[in-house]
């Protein structure tokens, strides 16, 4: 395995939610949520390497509290292994509410992503 990158120190998205996101009680669709997450575990991925990178698991995400509509959401990814045609990242979901100090965790996930060629064969992350 090799070393990863050192974590950013700037979330991989932030995005402020809108009612489009949203059921009529205004709450965020976890739907949503996951598509955000998959996208924040694809630009973690892409600070390894330039592949096509396709999502093929997701562990078991659980949410914590409602996202409401105007809340800032702020995905944060960290990788915790790359192995020869894979990658996982860390996903933390927080959530700012406009008005309140501090942010709070609303969920997070583990993404297991693959470098493919164009074909969809999977390649070497990192060229090995």
């Amino acid at each position: 395995m090799q070393d990863p990158l050192p974590p950013s120190d700037q979330p991989a998205i932030r995005l402020v939610m809108m009612p489009s996101h949203a059921n009529p009680q205004n709450s965020i669709f976890g739907g949503v949520i996951l598509s955000m997450i998959d996208q924040a575990a694809y630009v973690e991925a892409l600070r390894h390497a330039d592949h096509r990178w396709v999502t093929v698991a997701m562990d078991s995400v659980e949410f914590h509290e409602p996202v409401c509509v105007g809340d800032v959401l702020s995905l944060w990814a960290k990788t915790t292994r790359i192995g020869r045609t894979s990658l996982r990242a860390h996903i933390t979901v927080r959530a700012n509410r406009p008005g309140e100090q501090s942010d709070r965790q609303v969920t997070q996930a583990d993404v297991v992503l693959v470098a493919t060629a164009h074909d969809g064969s999977p390649v070497p992350v990192l060229g090995g």
